[in-house]
């Protein structure tokens, strides 16, 4: 069933407790096309896998999952119009696979969120039902210091997890945040030490796989309309505005300055 994933690592215990192990990609264009096409992808195959009750997903060593850097955009501003509009398609519809992927399976999901999450990486784990985050990890949207509008998940599901106030302050600016104070403010359901970090989500993973399946579904279910309310009055609209963004000049301006500062 997941022979077609030639780079994440999905492993079912007889539990049915299902493992999805992102690498890091690091900075290879190709590579991280690849990686985000099958992130995008996977919760279709877990959703059909009878046998999967519940979902961990989480990264490789000090990385969750970082889907996009400066360098892996690098080469959109020089791209044909042509091109721009067909590489816009493919990243809209990956983008909203991976968002409505986590909020429509019924399967319940956990993030350990072992390192670093940005781009479509912070959408996996805060649109996860249990996030996780080890006290050290780093989270950031970083669409605004790549010079595009904060789409995937970030208009949908931050200002219910932490407000208006706190989502605009990270939001408009691309500031970090740790595992902890991410916690303080509401955006993930728990920050633990790096160390304990997987022990805590199996826990809690273990717990779900072996109470009442169809009432825990169903509660994500009933609470997850306030997430597809929220694709229907900001995550499409922002999708759309992010999309846009590769059309104008402040995509290339931010590279530009990247590359001055070496900021990659």
């Amino acid at each position: 069933m997941y022979s077609e994933f030639n780079h994440l690592n999905i492993t079912v215990n007889d539990d049915g407790v299902a493992t999805v192990l992102i690498p890091s990609p690091g900075s290879v264009g190709r590579q991280q096309a690849e990686v985000h096409k099958e992130v995008a992808a996977i919760w279709r195959h877990l959703d059909d896998d009878d046998h999967v009750r519940v979902i961990i997903v989480t990264g490789t060593d000090d990385e969750f999952y970082r889907s996009a850097n400066i360098q892996g955009l690098k080469s959109i501003p020089n791209l044909s119009k042509d091109d721009t509009f067909e590489l816009a398609q493919r990243l809209g519809k990956e983008g909203n696979d991976i968002v409505y992927g986590i909020i429509n399976i019924d399967k319940p999901v956990i993030a350990a969120i072992n390192g670093a999450a940005e781009g479509g990486g912070l959408a996996v784990a805060l649109l996860a039902d249990i996030s996780i985050a080890a006290d050290d990890a780093l989270l950031v949207d970083p669409h605004i210091a790549m010079g595009l509008a904060a789409g995937d998940h970030a208009a949908m599901i931050w200002p219910l997890l932490c407000g208006m106030a706190k989502s605009k302050l990270y939001l408009l600016t691309s500031d970090p945040l740790s595992g902890t104070e991410a916690e303080r403010i509401g955006l993930v359901s728990l920050a633990v030490p790096r160390d304990d970090l997987m022990a805590v989500a199996r826990d809690y993973a273990e717990r779900l796989a072996h109470g009442p399946k169809y009432a825990i579904r169903y509660t994500k279910r009933a609470l997850n309309q306030w997430l597809r309310l929220g694709g229907i009055t900001s995550h499409d609209y922002s999708s759309a505005l992010e999309l846009l963004n590769f059309l104008g000049p402040e995509l290339g301006d931010a590279v530009e300055n990247a590359e001055k500062t070496g900021d990659h």
